[in-house]
């Protein structure tokens, strides 16, 4: 009921907490995994508690995805799963170690997309699905559609791939799916959906429908995945004991911009075509372009997944995810 609630509320109370401290309780037994982890890791608090970066600060973690090591593409050549791939995938995954990302091109059946399409819009018209508070995002599509969850979201080629990239299995934690272009300023995923150790998460955009500048192409920032990891004590977040900060992530995006003029990254346009699937790195910034046309629709999804066996939070709002 609580989720149900912040799905649609955007007052004040966002900013506190203990607001999320009674959201950890009513979730108290999908978060007990959390004890034996919190052990692993050296973590001396309550699974109930806020939770975030400065908690692990002075901690070294001798985990570190394997394709961020130095050595990367050399063990990539050794592996043996590396040798089965395709050469074509072959040639995108070693662009992923240097790029950040990489692109499987009509990697779904344009018969696919039209059914998931259909659906889509069976639901909106049927009350099943609906917007969140920003109007654009409808969340957790697959937990209303079969097709959604087990075709897309747990597809199992894809999940064998990212499970290969991670270096380990990887658990589906998140879905969103847009109509429109999102429009949305600069970010990397990891101050949203972030791991301890850093970097065991991974993302996945499926177009559902060609983009371009007219209906709000995504935007990619090749190589800013080498970049420090931007956490709330990095930034003027606002951030104190009892609450998250006022406008956090407006001030966070501020911050990415001023990064990114800095370093001078290329800013590049993901033109897709229906079918395509972008897999990101858990660092990577990236954003959705301007709207040409407010007409048009750009119709696609989004996918989250961390990796097994590390301690999973949402940076901006301090609290622990909840998996399953």
């Amino acid at each position: 009921m609580l989720n149900k609630l912040f799905e649609k509320y955007t007052g004040v109370l966002r900013n506190f907490k203990l607001v999320y401290v009674v959201h950890n309780f009513l979730n108290r037994r999908k978060l007990a995994a959390n004890r034996k982890l919190y052990q692993k890791f050296g973590l001396k608090k309550s699974i109930l508690a806020p939770l975030g970066s400065k908690d692990f600060r002075g901690k070294n973690f001798d985990e570190i995805p394997w394709l961020d090591q130095s050595d990367a593409l050399k063990k990539l050549a050794q592996h043996p799963d590396f040798q089965k791939f395709s050469e074509k995938n072959q040639a995108a995954i070693r662009h992923f170690v240097d790029e950040g990302y990489l692109v499987l091109e009509n990697f779904y059946t344009e018969k696919e997309v039209a059914d998931l399409n259909l659906e889509i819009e069976n639901l909106l018209k049927s009350g099943k699905a609906t917007f969140n508070y920003t109007g654009r995002k409808i969340m957790e599509l697959p937990k209303i559609s079969d097709m959604a969850d087990c075709q897309f979201f747990k597809n199992q080629e894809l999940l064998q791939l990212l499970g290969f990239l991670l270096g380990r299995k990887v658990v589906p934690f998140h879905s969103i799916n847009f109509i429109k272009g999102s429009e949305q300023r600069a970010h990397s995923d990891s101050i949203h959906m972030t791991t301890a150790p850093e970097g065991f998460l991974i993302a996945t955009w499926t177009a559902l429908e060609a983009t371009s500048s007219e209906n709000g192409a995504l935007i990619i920032y090749p190589k800013s995945h080498r970049l420090p990891y931007l956490m709330t004590p990095d930034y003027d977040s606002g951030n104190t004991f009892l609450t998250i900060g006022n406008d956090s992530n407006a001030k966070y995006e501020d911050k990415i911009e001023e990064i990114l003029q800095e370093n001078h990254f290329e800013k590049r346009y993901f033109n897709a075509k229906p079918g395509d699937v972008l897999i990101w790195h858990a660092n990577l910034i990236h954003g959705g372009g301007a709207i040409g046309n407010p007409n048009l629709t750009r119709k696609s999804m989004v996918n989250h997944y961390f990796g097994e066996g590390v301690i999973c939070y949402h940076e901006i709002s301090q609290r622990p995810a909840i998996l399953g």
